[in-house]
């Protein structure tokens, strides 16, 4: 079946942004079905996910398998509502066909508050919302990846697979063994589940370690050389080349520090052949070099020389948020002066040591000078309120660093006023960080430092922003849930709740109410873990180990900066295969 847009001319024309639902995006690879038809599906709207790299990525990887991979995003209410009036299942940009036609939808699950977006997505192709409904058999695969896949357990009675680490190989190793089955069998799971970074709930054996997948050598590894350019302005609107992926530096809050261990770098005549063609076949004018911290890639100036001369002159290079000691005034050169994005992530030095954010206040300054130097005069600056052992006075040197920084912009004439915009946003404890055992701060709490905050002198002029404290607390629930938590997450939808990130259409009352329903606490997910204790993500492996996070929060709680992974190896566990720790320091 193919969903015909003549019959929706009525709906498109009503809708916000028809071009959303439309398909025909310049670049968007002819389809045809083939043995294996495969839906990547993002559970946030179009303008997000065409935004989001990792899709593109797994989606090239079952096309160079000679497979079918379309897209599919979450509608906005106006649009799903229209359609389930007219009765007219969701479908997929490229086909236009149903979701239930598929043989597996991939949800890529980057937030945790879009749980709900996916039975939103689910309910409006028409397909039973869990597995078990599922099972008298017709309807696609439904499965999940992404940075909220290492702890499955919320979601599993949702899903049938669970991809866990880089999705490059193993998405398509899947889809050729489905193929070879004949379709989902019994042999098929257990096949796939002997695979790495493939996890079957229904399958489930808590004394068997799902071990992450992880591509070696990203060289080697898939990378389209062109993307769909959107039909609409997208959050991201840009070409995009991976750096690196992982991260040296060990942040102790930083989730995506730990579960894309180890790093592993593209060399600079593959992403300079990676850049180009991008640009050549969407016409964008600007390169972004992304990565965890793109600062600590060594070859960075190298990088950025070869880009400029490859590239055609009219397109920039974009970096992403810099670690202020990494802050170089020549990788700034041809952005665009508009911002600078920097994360000292906490106000006083002692504060910085217990996250193991290893910068200093005068690094900081430095970095903000030689922007200003270089013709910038805005600074976003980002910061987290609720951290382990954090005080008052942590809370108010947030404020005396926004006058430091004022102060380095007014030592010399310039000739546009300063703008300084701090986002504060509320610690979450996460599964595989060394804080993952700690308790979450409070709303009362957190409301009081936010106060303290907008008190102090110092912020005067300063833009302020952060997130509801519900909010922060609902994250934080789902991060550590377990499998208690997919009755929550059904009632939730069922009582309206969707698109929950988005601070307009949060239904706090619907999610309350699922909780209650349920029997279930929130306090049961926000109080503190014992170390002893057994965790729901305990049998995911992602290579570092329990005792090395362990030893990280004991070092925490001292104080004790462990440095990067670049100044010697902090044996995490993933050594062996960390090129990293070959390398001479």
């Amino acid at each position: 079946m193919t969903v015909n847009l003549d019959e929706l001319n009525g709906l498109l024309l009503s809708c916000e942004k028809p071009s959303r639902y439309t398909g025909g995006e310049f670049g968007f690879p002819e389809l045809k079905e083939s043995a294996f038809n495969f839906c990547m599906c993002f559970p946030d709207i179009y303008e997000v996910g065409m935004s989001n790299l990792g899709i593109k990525i797994v989606a090239e990887s079952i096309l160079a398998r000679g497979f079918t991979a379309d897209f599919c995003f979450t509608p906005y209410t106006d649009f799903g509502s229209g359609l389930k009036k007219l009765g007219v299942p969701l479908y997929s940009l490229g086909l236009k066909k149903p979701l239930g036609e598929f043989d597996m939808l991939g949800f890529s699950m980057q937030f945790e508050l879009s749980y709900t977006n996916l039975l939103y997505m689910l309910d409006l192709a028409g397909i039973p919302l869990t597995r078990e409904e599922r099972a008298k058999g017709g309807y696609p695969l439904i499965a999940i990846g992404g940075p909220c896949a290492v702890n499955p357990e919320p979601l599993a009675d949702f899903v049938d697979i669970v991809f866990i680490g880089d999705g490059e190989e193993v998405d398509a190793d899947v889809a050729e063994i489905y193929v070879k089955h004949g379709g989902a069998s019994e042999e098929f799971f257990r096949e796939i589940s002997k695979l790495d970074g493939v996890y079957v709930p229904a399958l489930l054996n808590k004394n068997t370690k799902v071990k992450k997948a992880l591509i070696s050598e990203l060289d080697k590894a898939i990378f389209p050389q062109k993307f769909a350019v959107p039909n609409c302005e997208s959050v991201h609107d840009r070409a995009v080349i991976e750096v690196m992926r992982g991260c040296y530096r060990g942040c102790r809050f930083c989730q995506a520090g730990f579960i894309y261990r180890p790093v592993r770098r593209r060399s600079t005549k593959t992403l300079t052949r990676q850049a180009c063609a991008l640009i050549k076949n969407t016409g964008y004018d600007e390169v972004s070099m992304n990565s965890l911290s793109t600062g600590d890639y060594p070859e960075l100036r190298t990088l950025i020389r070869e880009l400029k001369s490859s590239l055609p002159e009219r397109v920039t290079l974009a970096l992403p948020s810099l670690r202020v000691d990494s802050f170089d005034g020549d990788f700034a050169q041809d952005a665009r002066k508009i911002s600078l994005t920097f994360a000292p992530e906490a106000g006083s030095q002692r504060l910085r040591d217990v996250i193991n954010k290893d910068i200093t206040e005068d690094e900081i300054l430095r970095a903000a000078e030689s922007a200003f130097d270089l013709g910038y005069s805005a600074v976003k600056l980002y910061f987290m309120l609720g951290l382990p052992t954090e005080t008052d006075e942590d809370v108010e040197g947030i404020a005396k660093l926004c006058a430091l920084i004022k102060g380095c912009y007014r030592n010399k004439p310039r000739k546009k006023q300063l703008r300084i915009s701090v986002s504060c946003s509320t610690f979450i404890p996460k599964p595989f960080t060394p804080f993952q055992w700690e308790k979450q701060a409070e709303r009362g709490e957190i409301q009081a430092k936010q106060k303290k905050l907008l008190e102090s002198p110092h912020m005067k002029g300063v833009n302020v922003n952060w997130s509801d404290g519900f909010t922060a607390e609902l994250e934080a629930v789902l991060a550590r849930g377990d499998r208690r938590l997919g009755k929550v997450i059904r009632l939730a939808y069922e009582n309206g709740c969707k698109f929950d990130g988005w601070s307009q259409e949060l239904n706090r009352d619907g999610w309350l109410k699922a909780f209650e329903t349920a029997g279930v606490s929130m306090d049961e997910y926000t109080r503190a873990f014992g170390e002893n204790e057994i965790l729901p993500w305990d049998f995911i492996d992602v290579g570092v180990t329990k005792k090395f996070l362990s030893s990280e929060r004991a070092k925490a709680y001292k104080s004790e900066v462990t440095g990067s992974c670049l100044s010697s190896c902090k044996g995490c566990g993933l050594q062996k295969s960390c090129p990293a720790a070959s390398e001479p320091h």
